[in-house]
């Protein structure tokens, strides 16, 4: 397999190749941007040694920011388009922000971003219901959508958690941020009932299976046993990780988010195993395929998405990092 270290380079020469001066990333030229996606861009420049625009990137959340603390779920060329703020796109900001300072170790940038991050958590947990599951979003109306998503709320919870640590690398508390986080992943672990009930997992998305294992919600030997059991459902041989398991649409994003779930849990030679099977869907212009579907083997979409790009680094670096 080619030098992790050169893949990761050129994926995130791919992804500064579509950053704009203002510092957002779109999916790709001409898309839009998602504060979700965005952040994950981000991250991956961290990862790549890309500080100065990485820091680019937090730079324009924070110029766009609510006054509510919110974000809008899409962006183009600076003005909102989808209206919804998505409770998990929201505080993921919070998981950017604390990743940037333990690569940067730079206090400053954390004192300054800081006030965006807390005022997001704060968003979030103000869709905090009593039985502790945080729904999904808030419409442009002002009204929450009654229902709290698996995947998203495992992802919340891990930036709760990073906020917290955030704010007390700068001495400040936060009590009310460590009870609210209690009762998400009680919520998680033992009330499955509480989550999806409107059918937001019917299609059996990927994400709903390995997101748990990728955020820390569920460890060590009950992960791993986790993942194995629904490997089959969503693996295919010789090409990655299918979105959905009922569609035979294997995307590299999701392998990648695989790769990663699989470190974590010591599967470190199934991880090398599929990081080997994406690259063939990587692109002469530098990036990757979103994804392919078999058996046709027919590319779709066509665009290449630089967060597409930013699983990979993330994936590779998770790899090297156990020493795959």
């Amino acid at each position: 397999m080619e030098d992790i270290r050169r893949l990761i380079s050129d994926q995130a020469g791919f992804i500064i190749s579509h950053q704009l001066p203002s510092g957002a990333i779109p999916w790709y030229r001409g898309g839009i941007t998602d504060p979700w996606d965005h952040v994950e861009c981000a991250i991956a420049l961290d990862l790549a040694g890309q500080h100065d625009e990485a820091a680019q990137a937090y730079r324009w959340l924070r110029d766009i920011q609510n006054t509510d603390g919110s974000w809008y779920s899409t962006y183009l060329d600076g003005r909102a388009q989808d209206l919804v703020r998505d409770s998990n796109y929201i505080s993921y900001v919070a998981t950017g922000v604390w990743y940037h300072y333990l690569f940067t170790r730079d206090p400053d940038f954390l004192r300054a971003m800081w006030p965006m991050a807390e005022r997001g958590i704060e968003f979030v947990l103000g869709l905090q219901q009593p039985t502790g599951e945080i729904y999904w979003s808030r419409g442009s109306n002002g009204r929450a959508w009654p229902g709290a998503i698996l995947c998203g709320s495992c992802c919340i919870w891990q930036s709760i958690r990073n906020g917290i640590k955030a704010a007390e690398s700068l001495g400040l508390q936060k009590p009310g941020w460590h009870a609210a986080s209690e009762k998400l992943v009680r919520a998680v672990r033992e009330h499955p009932e509480l989550f999806d009930k409107f059918g937001e997992d019917d299609q059996h998305f990927a994400t709903t299976w390995f997101y748990p294992v990728l955020a820390g919600v569920i460890q060590g030997e009950v992960a791993r046993r986790h993942i194995l059991r629904r490997w089959a459902d969503f693996v295919v041989d010789g090409w990655g990780c299918k979105c959905v398991s009922s569609a035979p649409w294997v995307t590299v994003a999701e392998t990648c988010e695989l790769i990663m779930s699989l470190c974590l849990i010591g599967e470190v030679g199934r991880a090398k195993m599929l990081l080997e099977w994406i690259l063939k869907l990587r692109d002469a212009s530098g990036g990757f395929k979103t994804g392919i579907r078999l058996p046709e083997q027919l590319i779709w979409p066509e665009e290449k998405n630089a967060w597409t790009s930013a699983g990979v680094i993330m994936a590779a670096s998770a790899q090297a990092y156990v020493g795959g």
